[in-house]
């Protein structure tokens, strides 16, 4: 999953045919990726409200009228934000459970810890804190983020436990409550991370994963099924 993910950000940030050209055409075409970096910093370190767009382009070493080029709004910038981190990754985790031969659990495990290592771990991580805290400051991007984010997300994971039902691997349980249950605590983490961690109380993180997969797994399982251990992970 990881090589055709990076490929896919490479693409977003850096546009086809930048290697060649001039200087000036290359760095005109890098500015849309180098707008959402500084804006995915500011973003999470100031929140949505504080930010502005002349801080924005000042981090990213544009004027404001280069910016406005670009995004019409710092809503829009927000959305482009989350377009550019969060939907590849939908995106990417689609395609692994379309070709995911494996056991239902091997798949649900495989999608908890990839999304920490590429998301929950990243600086996009801190856009969960941001959309928490900050949600009613910009409902249209809230929203945005809803339907980009959280409902491809739940849709596949919840396909994903309704076929180990469907399978006999787990046992009968509702399958939208049982999405926000698996998605809490990696939630919790990410949240952590970004707060709690800051002032030095940290959570060892694999510990934390390891302990939330093998609660998961295990109180999926279906009676008289083997005990899921964590061990090892699969990869994607």
């Amino acid at each position: 999953m990881t090589k055709p993910l990076i490929s896919a950000l490479k693409n977003l940030c850096c546009p086809a045919g930048e290697s060649g050209g001039a200087p000036r055409q290359r760095r005109k075409e890098a500015r849309p990726g180098e707008l959402l970096a500084a804006a995915l910093t500011l973003f999470v370190e100031r929140g949505y409200s504080a930010t502005r767009l002349d801080d924005v382009a000042a981090q990213a070493g544009v004027t404001k009228g280069t910016l406005y080029l670009y995004y019409d709004n710092k809503e829009a910038l927000f959305k482009a934000v989350l377009a550019q981190n969060l939907v590849p990754i939908i995106d990417e985790a689609r395609r692994y459970i379309e070709q995911h031969q494996g056991s239902q659990a091997d798949l649900l495990k495989g999608l908890m810890l990839t999304w920490w290592q590429e998301v929950g771990a990243t600086a996009a991580g801190g856009i969960f804190k941001l959309i928490i805290s900050e949600s009613g400051n910009f409902p249209d991007a809230a929203a945005y983020y809803y339907e980009a984010v959280i409902v491809p997300a739940r849709e596949m994971i919840g396909g994903v436990i309704q076929r180990g039902i469907d399978q006999g691997e787990f046992r009968p349980v509702d399958v939208e409550t049982t999405f926000h249950v698996i998605f809490a605590p990696l939630l919790m983490l990410s949240l952590w991370r970004n707060s709690f961690a800051i002032c030095g109380q940290g959570i060892d993180p694999e510990q934390y994963l390891t302990t939330s997969v093998e609660m998961t797994l295990n109180g999926l399982r279906q009676e008289g099924m083997a005990v899921y251990s964590t061990t090892p992970n699969p990869t994607i």
